[in-house]
């Protein structure tokens, strides 16, 4: 197997680019507000950028979906566990595509 030196520099640069994100969100974690508005406002950012991610798979996705969306839901008000309740998404998401062939 044969690997160009422009996929082995642009493997690198993006490794490089990925410890400099990183990096840089360690470093500056100790700048960011622990209270006030812009802190309420960061702690938000999370659920909301989720929120964008799924709401356009309920909309146009098939019952799947929306079946998938209510067992997560039903898994997180029953163990208030975020991860046990995406696991549970996934796999439902996973099987009911199965089923359904969707």
């Amino acid at each position: 197997m044969h690997t160009s030196p422009e996929a082995v520099l642009a493997i690198l640069g993006m490794a490089l680019m990925t410890i400099a994100i990183k990096a840089s969100g360690l470093l500056l974690a100790d700048r960011l507000p622990r209270t006030g508005f812009a802190a309420a406002w960061l702690r938000h950012i999370p659920g909301a950028v989720l929120a964008a991610l799924v709401a356009p798979a309920l909309v146009s996705g098939s019952i799947a979906e929306v079946i998938a969306a209510a067992a997560t839901t039903v898994v997180f008000l029953v163990t208030r566990n975020l991860f046990a309740a995406m696991a549970s998404g996934v796999l439902t998401i996973f099987l009911m595509r199965l089923w359904l062939g969707a």
